[in-house]
């Protein structure tokens, strides 16, 4: 446990230096600095990673103290090919491409160059893998030529690279390897976290609290279950936190996980973050794109691909005017039977998406498949298009139920959230918790955030999964109770109203009638006193 805090230690400071780099070579806070820090530190994981592997592979390469490096050195290109096909869900690096190869080198004249060849050589190597698609099915490569992103003659674009390599080779990640999820989710926030604000990006819109991620997969997921083959989707993924929680939550070698999002960067970030997970095999179903104009993922009929398991926290509003109608009028996948919010011509930006995205995933769960989706609480009690889908979900009793998180748990905005519950395989009565009032307030920068601790975690999932009904917290009512509160899923509307009475003797009620009666009396006459007072200034105001 020592050991991985401190290489969790070393990993954040390995990033900050990698932002500091970038930093002081003119990218801080510009559109390319995610890239180069993303890029050099999968380079760093990609390298460490095969290193382990390799290792486990041939631990004759590293007996009687061997440097593994110079074993791989002395191979054979034929033994060092046959190596590296023993090594599966491992991104393949040639001899040429390792870390060390790359230090020994940094002093060269063409020294970036050789980075950025290196960098696209390993992505030739992986072409299969190492790519965005589109949603016109064209791909996007994500590994690309570090030194262009630097503006200046060979010297500075060498500087720049020797420097980038200088801070990653520190140290290791094999230690860690073993360490899964739990780990790397850390390490991701981290990474992540200039990137989710105005001054580096956009993210706020693809970025999911670890703490809420970790209680959708916990809710859904049943422990019990001998889950094998599970295929996994998230409509609007972003960088992954929800669907990777849910992955590891299964088994990461038990699912498959499917995605699309209309962002390139979150999706690079979403596939570095499967890579950290060693989900290779997912990535070639990362898919950049609008999923409400053309979802990519479909049966062999062209309809809907259905899932096991969808997650999503949607983006709640945005300007959809563009293709408002034709999601109205022409959606080929019938998805939107409780309709499509309308423009809003004074703020198109607030047209409610999220109601869109809610039928959607809707429609990509298997008929006995689970789903989860983060709302605006608004949503349990709103009318129209919220209410129809509500009625939807109580009259097929597809509800497992609602919990509703505490404010400022998303740091970035102040709108208060919900997760909404699904199973299609049928329930006979829907939880509704209120955790409104769980979790520790701290600062995220100049924003508020609620951070919600392992026992409120704890407390949350017991309750749910128990159906336990606890004052204030947590109530389990019955679809026809739901229709008769107009389809509320408002946990609130469902607690008892209590009124506590407090045995007193003939003596005490005397006493506490005897202290009322004193009270009134004195507030009576200090009434009286400021009535003269008033009307004895009245008298002394004249005309002038």
């Amino acid at each position: 446990m020592e050991k991985t805090l401190e290489i969790q230690q070393q990993t954040k400071d390995l990033i900050d230096r990698l932002k500091t780099t970038t930093s002081v070579n003119g990218l801080g806070n510009s559109g390319s600095e995610y890239i180069v820090i993303v890029q050099m530190f999968l380079y760093k994981f990609l390298n460490d990673k095969f290193i382990y592997a390799a290792k486990n592979e041939r631990p004759d390469l590293v007996a009687d103290g061997k440097d593994i490096y110079e074993s791989l050195a002395e191979m054979s290109d034929d033994e060092y090919d046959e190596l590296c096909d023993l090594m599966s869900d491992t991104v393949i690096l040639k001899k040429e491409h390792l870390l060390k190869k790359m230090a020994e080198r940094q002093n060269d004249a063409n020294f970036a160059k050789i980075l950025d060849s290196t960098m696209e050589g390993i992505a030739d190597c992986n072409r299969d893998v190492f790519y965005i698609v589109n949603e016109d099915d064209t791909r996007v490569p994500i590994i690309k030529p570090i030194s262009d992103f630097i503006s200046g003659g060979a010297p500075k674009k060498n500087a720049f690279c020797k420097a980038l390599i200088g801070n990653i080779s520190s140290f290791s990640f094999e230690s860690v390897f073993d360490a899964g999820y739990d780990f790397f989710s850390t390490i991701f926030e981290h990474l992540l976290k200039d990137y989710n604000s105005n001054g580096g990006g956009t993210y706020a819109e693809y970025y999911t609290p670890h703490s809420v991620a970790n209680i959708m997969a916990n809710l859904l997921v049943d422990k019990n279950a001998d889950l094998k083959s599970v295929t996994c989707y998230d409509p609007a993924a972003g960088t992954g936190t929800l669907i990777i929680a849910l992955a590891h939550a299964i088994g990461e070698n038990r699912c498959s996980v499917f995605t699309q999002d209309i962002s390139e960067k979150s999706s690079t970030m979403l596939m570095l973050n499967l890579i950290l997970n060693s989900m290779m095999h997912s990535l070639t179903h990362v898919i950049k794109g609008n999923t409400m104009t053309h979802p990519f993922h479909k049966d062999e009929n062209e309809k809907l691909k259905k899932f096991d398991f969808v997650v999503s926290n949607p983006p709640f509003k945005l300007d959809f005017s563009d293709y408002q109608n034709q999601l109205k009028t022409a959606d080929p996948y019938k998805r939107f039977f409780a309709g499509v919010p309308n423009i809003k011509d004074k703020k198109k930006d607030a047209m409610e998406i999220y109601l869109c995205f809610f039928q959607h995933v809707l429609a990509s769960i298997k008929d006995a498949g689970k789903g989860a989706i983060v709302v605006p609480t608004g949503f349990l009690t709103a009318g129209s298009i919220a209410q129809k889908i509500r009625k939807y979900l109580v009259d097929n009793k597809f509800l497992k139920g609602v919990v509703s998180m505490p404010s400022n748990i998303f740091a970035n905005t102040g709108t208060n959230v919900s997760v909404v519950f699904i199973d299609k395989a049928g329930i006979e009565t829907p939880v509704f918790i209120d955790a409104s009032k769980l979790g520790v307030e701290s600062k995220d920068g100049k924003n508020k955030k609620t951070v919600l601790e392992s026992k409120d975690i704890e407390q949350i999932v017991s309750t749910f999964h128990e159906a336990k009904l606890v004052d204030d917290f947590s109530v389990t009512p019955s679809f026809d109770e739901i229709k008769e509160k107009n389809y509320s899923f408002s946990a609130g509307q469902y607690f008892d109203v209590k009124i506590e009475y407090v045995d007193i003797t003939p003596e005490e009620f005397d006493k506490k009638m005897q202290d009322y009666q004193e009270t009134l009396r004195k507030y009576f006459e200090e009434g009286t006193q400021l009535q003269e007072e008033i009307m004895s200034q009245l008298k002394k105001v004249k005309y002038e």
